[in-house]
């Protein structure tokens, strides 16, 4: 059966389901963080989760680290998060059980590289051509190119009506689980930031170092 967007969920209905505790919703995927301990535990969970993916037709982006195992879920056919991310959530959190191994999804986060500009899409060649990246989905809400490996960040581009002289023209999005973020921006501010704006909270808060370069802590809520 062929899926299309109107089997794609929103963050909410995915952390509304049952068994997906393990989870966060961040962007257009859902991801975790295993704690292993070690290279070896890591490899029998990157096994398990191998043999999930296979019978499932439902292939994860996994990354095996020394300690760690990150999972990230998304159903590129549907543009986001489908019910198949929920199922496989569930089994790959359930194999991690079996191997008596630890979720920590508080330690999730996806970066992003936001260019301000106000000619539209005519500044996006140069800066795919520099990068050497791809131009992302034709129907995400603004233009982005993404790194072909899935390891560099995304650099998307925000359309401005005028220029903001206060500002530089590039910031950066950290997106994080949503139960994280108001200490993520505690944090930077006890680190020598400062607020520059919360009225977009809690889907962002744009913060700023002392020389004025901007970075917005991220979430899925208050988007729907």
């Amino acid at each position: 059966m062929t899926q299309t967007a109107d089997d794609r969920i929103t963050a909410r209905q995915f952390h509304d389901s049952d068994g997906v505790e393990d989870w966060r919703f961040i962007l257009r995927t859902v991801q975790t963080l295993f704690r292993t301990g070690s290279f070896t535990a890591g490899v029998e969970l990157v096994d398990a989760i191998g043999e999930l993916a296979e019978a499932a037709n439902h292939h994860p982006d996994v990354d095996l680290r020394y300690g760690t195992v990150t999972v990230r879920l998304t159903s590129h056919d549907v543009g986001g998060v489908s019910e198949r991310d929920v199922a496989l959530a569930r089994q790959i959190s359930a194999a991690a059980r079996e191997l008596d191994l630890v979720a920590d999804p508080t330690a999730v986060q996806d970066l992003e590289i936001a260019v301000d500009t106000l000619v539209g899409t005519a500044v996006q060649p140069f800066w795919r051509a520099v990068l050497g990246f791809d131009e992302g989905a034709p129907e995400l809400p603004a233009p982005e190119l993404r790194d072909p490996s899935g390891r560099a960040p995304a650099f998307w581009f925000q359309q401005m009506d005028a220029p903001r002289e206060q500002r530089n023209r590039i910031h950066v999005d950290v997106t994080v689980p949503h139960d994280v973020a108001e200490a993520r921006v505690t944090a930077a501010i006890a680190a020598g930031g400062h607020l520059v704006s919360d009225r977009r909270a809690p889907a962002f808060w744009v913060l700023a170092d002392a020389e004025g370069n901007e970075a917005c802590v991220c979430t899925w809520q208050a988007r729907d």
